[in-house]
């Protein structure tokens, strides 16, 4: 089994900067992908960002140019920076990881458990 535990949730003014941070342990032998996703009240779970490990990114086009995904593969960690904050960007964020726990075995998607990011005056 695996565990993504999230940290670096809260409350923020329009504008402003958050950091999270996911780290994953347990049976692991490599992590391919690893990503954040969000999700707003009454609204669809969406990509915030991707990134694999050789370090190619992909992010979602509502953040493009203001969320910066990084990872420490040595640490099996992820962190979102989140600047130019807005309200629309208010939702909960999941640390989502393609893991494969074994060599040459099967990949594995696990997700964290959410952390809540608010944005407001």
């Amino acid at each position: 089994q695996v565990q993504l535990v999230e940290s670096g949730g809260g409350l923020v003014q329009p504008g402003g900067s958050l950091r999270l941070s996911c780290a994953a342990s347990g049976s692991i032998f490599t992590i391919n992908v690893m990503a954040w996703y969000r999700q707003a009240p009454g609204k669809q779970r969406e990509l915030v960002a991707l990134i694999t490990s050789a370090g190619g990114t992909i992010y979602g086009n509502s953040v493009k140019e203001r969320f910066t995904i990084s990872r420490d593969n040595a640490k099996n960690m992820v962190a979102l920076q989140m600047n130019s904050l807005n309200p629309d960007d208010t939702a909960v964020y999941y640390c989502n990881a393609e893991v494969r726990p074994i060599p040459y075995g099967p990949t594995d998607i696990y997700w964290g458990q959410g952390t809540q990011v608010t944005v407001s005056s």
